[in-house]
């Protein structure tokens, strides 16, 4: 008997999922060329290679479960049968590894291997295999009841930022916490690809020059930052919680993310001995400022939260686009983007950037409709 049809934010969760292994498949996007020598038809058959590298199987293992088990799951609560899901939740992430692996053979530095796909493809199917059984437990029903009971029936975004938010942090930030900083990014893409332009001279030749450094940050203005980046997810959550102890219990998971979160990122770079290295003289201060925030922010209705949500987004965006590359973000960033974690870059780097302003467009949209239906 197929399930009855509920809105689930399994559904964005796995589009969020697909656009970031896209980009981490097919990172880096500069010097894609033509195999020498190669058909399309040889390109197609996939080699297996005879070498064994543990990391690499199971990062490929476990890279592509979290996708079929989002895919099943959306299937499951949009009335799918369990045969049709499982389908979904296996072959789709199979055809999209073979795609990937195809096109991995025009980046350089990346080696598609059949052995690969198997590995992405079995991982997909040990996650679909666990969303049935999730199913079939009853635990999807009991998430969708306490999801009822906790949450606005319109909180599937919400709730899909919320999940990749601690996702966000693992990638180094200048400030802890401190997300969207993807301004100089934007103006070297942008330069980049306006530089022999005719038309669009005067746009490259000031997209060109670089900004001035930044001036480092006084201490009441990085424990702001950190309070903001503490605030908004907190604040995203009351946008779909009544008032009431189930708003506390949002800020305190919000600030065990954090700690967690910074905490893990510092030690995959760094190792356990420096794993709160992360931890300067502003950061315990912010952290508590935005505590207290979220916590006198309580009582207030869900609309009035959406409006202080997307101030307190916007100071976010703002003071982080003013805050300096420190020696940490620096070693950090390289650690990342040299090291084998590489693999993982993009899943992070960008939901890191991109997550306050996702987060402002659902916003923004949710104010909206409400305006709309009144």
């Amino acid at each position: 008997m197929a399930g009855t049809p509920h809105r689930s934010s399994a559904t964005p969760l796995a589009a969020a999922y697909l656009l970031l292994v896209l980009y981490a498949s097919l990172f880096p996007f500069e010097g894609w060329r033509w195999p020498p020598g190669q058909t399309f038809w040889t390109l197609a058959r996939l080699p297996w290679p005879p070498w064994r590298d543990d990391f690499d199987l199971w990062s490929n293992l476990l890279g592509y479960a979290p996708l079929g088990l989002l895919l099943t799951i959306a299937a499951r609560r949009s009335g799918w049968r369990a045969p049709a899901a499982l389908a979904l939740g296996v072959l789709a992430p199979a055809a999209l590894s073979w795609a990937m692996e195809l096109l991995q053979q025009f980046v350089p530095g990346r080696h598609p291997s059949l052995k690969d796909m198997a590995a992405n493809a079995g991982g997909a199917a040990a996650g679909a295999l666990m969303a049935l059984a999730l199913h079939a437990a009853g635990w999807i029903d009991r998430w969708h009841g306490v999801r009822e009971r906790w949450f606005a029936r319109d909180s599937a975004g919400a709730l899909a930022l919320l999940a990749l938010w601690p996702l966000g942090l693992l990638f180094p930030t200048p400030v802890p916490l401190g997300l969207g900083q993807v301004g100089e990014r934007l103006r070297e893409l942008l330069a980049g690809a306006l530089e022999g332009v005719p038309w669009a001279e005067p746009a490259f030749l000031l997209l060109a020059v670089p900004a001035a450094p930044a001036l480092p940050l006084r201490p009441l203005a990085e424990a702001l930052i950190v309070a903001l980046g503490l605030l908004a997810p907190c604040l995203l959550a009351y946008a779909v919680v009544v008032p009431g102890w189930r708003r506390v219990a949002m800020a305190g998971g919000a600030l065990a993310l954090a700690l967690g979160a910074m905490t893990l990122s510092t030690l995959l770079n760094f190792g356990p001995r420096h794993a709160l290295a992360w931890i300067g003289p502003a950061t315990l201060p912010g952290l508590g400022l935005g505590l207290v925030g979220a916590l006198l922010l309580l009582p207030l209705p869900r609309r009035v939260i959406a409006g202080v949500a997307l101030v307190a987004l916007t100071g976010l965006v703002v003071g982080v686009a003013q805050a300096p590359d420190d020696p940490y973000f620096a070693q950090s960033l390289q650690a990342w983007e040299q090291g084998r974690f590489v693999r993982f870059h993009g899943l992070a780097q960008w939901v890191g950037w991109l997550w306050p302003y996702l987060a402002m467009a659902w916003l923004l949209g949710r104010l909206g409709a409400r305006r709309e239906g009144a």
